[in-house]
């Protein structure tokens, strides 16, 4: 079972198993006709009209999605089971916790600080490079933000969860 919120309005949808064209929404099944015309692209038919989706924006790690419908753009939430279970555990805002700083994940030696204070990082720059064991390691930025400040330079000796990096 997913939860669906399309521009803030919530449906509850079942896909049936061996029934590839049903979807039960809200307790009502529903047939559906859905050929994919080119990438992202689709035309589907229900309750015999025809409609053009097509997929705009995709965030599959926030399950969030944006799409046109006949022209008409719609903000998609997905919920699926375990998200469920994650919010009725309570545990549902864990996943969206901003992380704001870097951590030396072992013991070595600041080979670079790739970035400077004020600078704007996203998720994925690299950062810092730690030399340990013998092997250079580029930190990369856990998250988007601004760079407050680095408690790290070239040359710094560090020990394992050490700051090394703060964000705005």
């Amino acid at each position: 079972m997913y939860k669906l919120k399309v521009n803030n309005k919530e449906f509850a949808i079942e896909f049936p198993a061996n029934e590839p064209n049903i979807a039960v929404i809200n307790g009502q099944r529903v047939e559906l006709d859905l050929i994919e015309e080119k990438k992202n692209s689709f035309h589907l038919i229900k309750d015999f009209h025809s409609y053009t989706v097509e997929a705009v924006k995709a965030d599959t790690i926030e399950k969030k999605f944006e799409i046109q419908v006949n022209g008409n753009v719609y903000g998609l939430d997905l919920k699926d089971k375990h998200d469920e279970l994650l919010l009725q555990l309570g545990l549902d805002s864990l996943k969206s916790k901003k992380i704001n700083e870097i951590k030396a994940p072992m013991p070595g030696l600041v080979l670079e600080a790739r970035v400077k204070v004020g600078d704007i990082v996203k998720k994925g720059d690299p950062v810092i490079v730690l030399e340990a064991m013998k092997m250079e390691n580029i930190l990369k930025s856990p998250s988007d933000g601004i760079v407050k400040k680095i408690t790290a330079e070239k040359g710094t000796v560090v020990e394992k969860n050490q700051v090394l990096v703060i964000f705005e």
